[in-house]
């Protein structure tokens, strides 16, 4: 039987903890799980020592952030020779049959070190509907994978491969983390995982959705909850860090420069301020950018300590 890790990062999630915690227990597949606990302040850490002592439990002073915890606690799970890491969110459980659905779609698939990501099926909290982020994901890909229509027909395939889902429920297989790495600290809280993605793709790996496990991902059902994220400047700086992206110095006085320039001509003085803060804010963090992009440009264990 292979040793599947749960890596959690817990901040104040008392409201989940129960169901999240319980529902490994119930897992038809034994597996073991690393908490990640990110400075909570509602009895989180308490909770689980008192009520799920066979967790192991990292405790941080601070909020270290999303992407930086998880490696924290990827690296634990391989220096005990995990062989799957099962990344979930703190809002978010498992089904019985949940892994091991997965683990039959990874080893049934022909070419295994393809595989960068399996995904099980994300259903809201209601546990009667797709969630919603998900379902998007799942509708910009039907014109080359075509799963609404086998769904209709009851004729679903064991998997289906898409672009990009997000890192609620991730199922990685060792070689992806030896591969590929772990989170890029670049960004504190979202966006990690469409960072990762580029990496999985850039170095010719899939990720396969698995139709017959399901999960759930009990997150807002609403696509204005990240509102409060500058979506341009994430956006940019996802392009900056795509290792298949050009990019260098020039490529921010190309973007920015003659925009900054027709602006001012144009006598819209407060849209030429605005630009003209954000490229410097980009210029400052320019430096950053490269030196991360030359880390995750070369396959293996980007942003992770993998030797004891």
């Amino acid at each position: 039987m292979p040793k599947i890790y749960f890596i959690i990062v817990t901040y104040n999630a008392m409201k989940w903890a129960e169901k999240c915690f319980t529902s490994l227990k119930l897992s038809s597949v034994p597996v073991q799980c690393i908490v990640v606990d990110n400075g909570s302040t509602d009895g989180t850490q308490k909770y689980i020592t008192t009520n799920f002592p066979e967790i192991e439990l990292i405790q941080s002073k601070e909020n270290v952030g999303f992407g930086k915890a998880n490696n924290i606690g990827i690296e634990k799970a391989y220096w005990e020779d995990a062989d799957f890491f099962y990344l979930m969110n703190q809002d978010a459980w498992i089904y019985e049959d949940s892994v091991q659905k997965l683990l039959e779609v990874y080893q049934s698939y022909p070419n295994k070190k393809e595989i960068g990501i399996l995904s099980p099926m994300h259903i809201d909290g209601t546990e009667t509907k797709l969630d919603i982020f998900f379902e998007r994901y799942l509708a910009r890909n039907t014109q080359c994978n075509r799963i609404f229509s086998d769904a209709f027909e009851n004729n679903l395939k064991k998997s289906y491969e898409i672009d990009f889902v997000n890192a609620a429920h991730w199922f990685l297989p060792k070689k992806t983390i030896e591969e590929i790495g772990g989170f890029n600290p670049y960004f504190f809280h979202y966006s990690e995982d469409y960072e990762y993605v580029q990496r999985i793709a850039f170095f010719k790996k899939k990720i396969l959705i698995c139709p017959q496990s399901k999960v759930v991902h009990d997150g807002r059902q609403d696509f204005s909850k990240t509102d409060h994220i500058n979506a341009l400047r994430v956006q940019r700086e996802q392009r900056y860090l795509n290792p298949a992206f050009d990019f260098n110095k020039s490529v921010l006085n190309h973007e920015f420069v003659p925009k900054i320039i027709k602006q001012m001509l144009m006598l819209k003085f407060s849209a030429a301020s605005k630009t003209w803060q954000e490229y410097r804010y980009q210029c400052s963090r320019c430096n950053e950018i490269i030196s991360s992009r030359a880390i995750l440009k070369n396959t293996g264990a980007s942003f992770l300590n993998l030797s004891r």
